[in-house]
């Protein structure tokens, strides 16, 4: 991973790492710049949806249009997932 002018804390580090080796479309940086990372929520190119923001044709086991697999990695690592947009999730420390 390229690191920039700040370095994300190991947590965020290793959920970016490992999501990006799923194939999610992981963007570097926070909303505001912060030192996390971000989800596209516009990027489903493949066979694999990661999030829909308007939930069209998704599994209904799916919570606010995630992937469980999004859902269960950053779980792993301490870290949720929220809309900032109909576009893109940011990536927090759960509290």
């Amino acid at each position: 991973m390229k690191k920039e002018n700040k370095q994300m804390k190991s947590n965020f580090e290793a959920a970016y790492t490992e999501l990006k080796e799923l194939g999610a479309p992981v963007i570097e940086g926070g909303w505001n710049g912060e030192d996390t990372f971000r989800i596209s929520g516009e990027d489903n190119g493949g066979d694999t949806i990661w999030a829909d923001y308007y939930e069209e044709l998704l599994p209904s086991s799916w919570e606010w249009g995630v992937n469980p697999i999004i859902t269960e990695t950053l779980s792993k690592h301490g870290l949720v997932a929220e809309w900032c947009n109909a576009g893109v999730l940011n990536v927090y420390e759960s509290e």
